[in-house]
């Protein structure tokens, strides 16, 4: 699970669904994506990033340090 992603999105007060409607992405991909089942394109990474306003790289780091959720 991608806990920093689910907490980004909450900080947001955004549901998963409005979250993927702004990205452009079905709301059942994005919950993939969020639990960690599967990991978004560039392309999709990026307009996830772009909504949240964060590093779009964070999706393909090892383990997202707190640090990274700070500087979001």
């Amino acid at each position: 699970m991608r806990k920093w992603l689910k907490n980004m999105r909450l900080s947001k007060k955004m549901t998963q669904k409005e979250l993927a409607e702004l990205a452009g992405i079905s709301r059942s991909t994005y919950a993939m994506i969020e639990n960690g089942q599967r990991n978004p394109s560039v392309e999709v990474a990026k307009r996830i990033a772009n909504v949240l306003s964060f590093d779009w790289t964070y999706f393909f780091e090892d383990e997202c340090h707190v640090s990274c959720i700070a500087t979001a």
